[in-house]
């Protein structure tokens, strides 16, 4: 949702477009082989950014958040969409495959430390990435905090949203039989996965709706019609790790492993008025993490471009590009 959630609006507030100075398509194995792009100043402080969904993709806005002349800026499209190849693909394509994929990048571009900037999904998989390997990591700017738990799953996925935006809802239930909607996760995995590809497609964009109509503050409640390619892949990665819970051991692995990261230093950025992330999941993270500090938005949502989102999350990459030396980067 990322992508195309109101991006205009918050446009005159982030740094001007640049292109990028590398970029490449690099074999992670499996078969997978994924797009990376290097951006702003090759020998500034290093940060990646994880997209959103799983399944989201980076997007020619997520550059603009950084200081070119202070930051050498790392982004790329996770397994299975975006600019990688397979497209849509779920195999070989776990939290673990991606974890070990963000290691492969730093590695190849000969990184020691790195800044990790993610948002929904990407904070999810930052958190992952820096409890796995805590020495590589040197700050967390984490938004729109998703700890991987069934309690937001059931929020989004189970009716609770659907409690504020009733009309959207009817809309993403209404495609599954009354007999199967007592788990919407799996109805939509069996569409989703059922080798019919105007079915899928039908399934993709109506879950990729559903979360867009919820993703802004300023929503009408009209989520769009993502184009097919992009939400097929989107709504079966999103699907495929949701039906999966994250990949993780144990439902709140995040909070229990949170010791891990407890000497990183980093900041959350999290809307108020979340209705895809409620904000609980983001003082359960910072309440445990000394080294986190919680930002948390007045009026705001779920979107990166939701506009007090952006001018906090522009502050401070401009405060640790600042200070990238005392953070070891």
């Amino acid at each position: 949702m990322d992508k195309f959630s109101g991006q205009k609006s918050t446009a005159s507030h982030l740094f001007p477009p640049i292109e990028p100075f590398d970029q490449r398509i690099l074999n992670v194995g499996d078969g997978h082989h994924i797009y990376v792009e290097q951006c702003g100043n090759p020998r500034g402080a290093p940060v990646v950014v994880l997209h959103g969904g799983p399944g989201g993709g980076c997007s020619p806005a997520m550059r603009r958040y950084f200081d070119p002349e202070i930051w050498r800026v790392i982004l790329f499209d996770q397994r299975g969409c975006g600019r990688s190849r397979p497209h849509a693909s779920t195999t070989d394509n776990t939290t673990w495959h991606l974890v070990a994929d963000i290691e492969k990048i730093r590695t190849t571009l000969g990184i020691e430390r790195w800044a990790v900037f993610g948002g929904s999904w990407g904070a999810t998989l930052g958190l992952v990435y820096a409890e796995t390997h805590p020495e590589s990591v040197a700050y967390l700017a984490l938004r729109g905090v998703f700890l991987s738990m069934q309690r937001e799953l059931d929020w989004f996925y189970g009716g609770g949203a659907g409690q504020f935006w009733p009309e959207q809802w009817q809309r993403f239930v209404s495609l599954v039989p009354e007999e199967e909607r007592g788990d919407f996760i799996a109805a939509y995995n069996r569409r989703l996965f059922s080798g019919d590809l105007m079915l899928e497609t039908r399934f993709a964009r109506s879950w990729a709706a559903w979360e867009n109509a919820l993703a802004s503050m300023n929503s009408d409640g009209h989520g769009g019609e993502s184009p097919a390619e992009y939400a097929r892949a989107f709504a079966r990665l999103e699907n495929h790790y949701f039906v999966n819970k994250g990949f993780l051991e144990e439902d709140g692995q995040i909070l229990r492993d949170v010791h891990r990261i407890a000497h990183i230093p980093g900041t959350i950025v999290q809307g108020r008025y979340d209705m895809i992330c409620p904000p609980i999941s983001a003082h359960a993270l910072a309440s445990k993490w000394p080294g986190g500090r919680l930002h948390m938005v007045r009026n705001a949502g779920h979107a990166l471009s939701e506009l007090g989102i952006s001018q906090q999350l522009v502050r401070v990459m401009r405060m640790v590009g600042e200070k990238a030396t005392q953070y070891g980067l």
